[in-house]
């Protein structure tokens, strides 16, 4: 729910809307009347705790941080994790993006998700985004690595990011100068060409230094526009958390460092197992059973915190 000064907002908003909805002049201005209809039913989603994109599709991207080895297993272990789970819910599930090392591991893979559920009674269905968006972090891992002969203990980190699949309408507006587009040749582990063709594609936008990736579509034209649409729901999400920052008039330290101290949960293998979320301290020792894709009860406690 929103808090109580936000809450108070939004009602104010939705009694404004009503009010202009009850004059006679309304619809005299069609494209501003339907704007507004469209505004008063976010607002009361919001009400009931269901954000503007709750509804929506997500992208979600992994990337490996400190641990070489083990952290681009640990991404791989992740990447499972959200898979299973999605399919056991009814998700749909495609791979954007895969850059994997000789492993078997992740330095980064991008997956689009999609679909509804249903999720309770006042929200109804949802999209993945109002489920999955909390997991969005850095994740810790400890166990005994796989990849050290001497099987020493090992921390390694991984970042996972949620955002909204936007709209083609919704889609930020970005200058072709503050662009940079790089090409290379759609590739498997070990970098073993799949295409001659350079279809590949990575976006960067230079002033934020934000970038997405996209090699699984046909064309170079696609993989573009594909990888166009992850960076722009990448600059939504950034200019959405620079908005709330503002309105709140508080600085909120982002995750930008993938590294001991900004972890949100960790999964711990050794020498105990316990799986634990720090921000709502839930925790369970099935380890086995979170890293399948039963991740339920950490994302209910999040979302009741």
């Amino acid at each position: 729910m929103a808090d109580s000064d936000n809450k108070q907002k939004i009602e104010s908003e939705i009694k404004d809307i009503e009010a202009a909805m009850a004059d006679a002049s309304f619809w005299q201005n069609k494209p501003l009347a339907q704007e507004r209809v469209k505004r008063l039913g976010e607002l009361k989603s919001e009400l009931l705790g269901v954000g503007k994109y709750d509804k929506g599709d997500c992208i979600v991207t992994i990337f490996s941080g400190a641990g070489g080895d083990d952290a681009e297993d640990f991404s791989r272990m992740l990447y499972e994790m959200y898979q299973k789970y999605c399919a056991r819910v009814g998700f749909g599930w495609m791979e954007l993006h895969a850059n994997m090392n000789d492993h078997g591991g992740y330095r980064n893979v991008t997956v689009e998700i999609s679909g509804r559920v249903p999720f309770d009674s006042a929200q109804g269905k949802v999209g993945p985004y109002a489920i999955l968006k909390n997991e969005s972090g850095v994740h810790r891992l400890v166990r005994v690595s796989p990849f050290n002969a001497k099987n020493l203990r090992h921390t390694s980190f991984s970042l996972v990011e949620v955002i909204p699949k936007l709209s083609k309408t919704e889609q930020v507006a970005i200058p072709e100068s503050e662009l940079k587009i790089e090409f290379a040749r759609a590739g498997g582990p070990g970098g073993q060409n799949v295409n001659k063709r350079e279809s590949a594609v990575r976006i960067v936008h230079t002033p934020t230094n934000l970038s997405a990736h996209s090699s699984s579509q046909r064309s170079q034209l696609a993989n573009r526009e594909k990888a166009l649409e992850i960076l722009t729901g990448k600059l939504f999400k950034l200019r959405e958390e620079e908005r709330k920052k503002k309105e709140m008039g508080m600085y909120i330290s982002k995750t930008t460092e993938i590294e001991w101290g900004n972890q949100i949960r960790s999964y711990v293998l050794h020498p105990y197992k316990m799986v634990k979320d720090h921000r709502t301290n839930y925790e369970t020792s099935n380890v086995d059973k979170v890293l399948n894709g039963e991740i339920e009860e950490f994302i209910e406690a999040e979302r009741n915190l």
